[in-house]
């Protein structure tokens, strides 16, 4: 059986996972492997496949630098639901809510996360962009509440090039780092959109 390869080293997110799904949506494969160079590319598109229904597994090859990520479809994708089926996605893009005072405005953040875990309904997604990714960083007062709510269930996700701008990825403290086509997907996926 011909083995679909897709070399996809050199380039960045979002790029790995929008040209594995172009491949995808142009050529309905069940069996894929995937060579990527960084690990940011490889927790994106391991996320893509699953949600695919792919099973994956991936390895290293050429020192470390290579990565190769194998997929076979099992046919189920990834459901990931909240009670009553509801898919709840919570859209962050500051690290405080409101005009005014941004003391105030900090204050209800932290409120409004805490306030989060004690829903009916626990987001499926909180997705953090522009200055809203300080509050998974190392530091933030939010840190805490962030690490309960992804406890449980909730997927924390933070906007990379966010963190590269604000020169705070190394020091993501909860939740996973993102690209903008899952971010915008997540919002074709979710049922209910919250943005404070």
């Amino acid at each position: 059986m011909e083995v679909n390869r897709l070399d996809l080293q050199g380039m960045t997110c979002p790029v790995p996972v929008l040209e594995t799904k172009k491949f995808l949506d142009g050529n309905p494969v069940d069996e894929i492997e995937i060579i990527l160079d960084n690990d940011v590319a490889v927790g994106n598109v391991t996320r893509f496949l699953s949600s695919r229904g792919f099973s994956v597994t991936s390895g290293q090859e050429g020192g470390g630098k290579q990565y190769i990520l194998k997929g076979a479809r099992t046919g189920s994708s990834d459901t990931q639901t909240g009670v009553q089926g509801k898919k709840l996605l919570v859209f962050i893009n500051g690290d405080t809510i409101g005009r005014g005072d941004d003391e105030l405005g900090r204050v209800l953040m932290k409120s409004f996360l805490s306030t989060l875990k004690d829903l009916d309904v626990t987001p499926w997604r909180v997705v953090f962009v522009n200055g809203g990714v300080k509050l998974v960083a190392e530091g933030s007062e939010c840190v805490n509440l962030l690490t309960e709510l992804a406890g449980l269930g909730a997927d924390i996700l933070a906007c990379g090039l966010c963190l590269d701008f604000f020169h705070i990825k190394e020091k993501v403290a909860v939740g996973r780092i993102s690209n903008m086509y899952e971010i915008a997907s997540s919002f074709l996926e979710a049922t209910n959109v919250i943005k404070p």
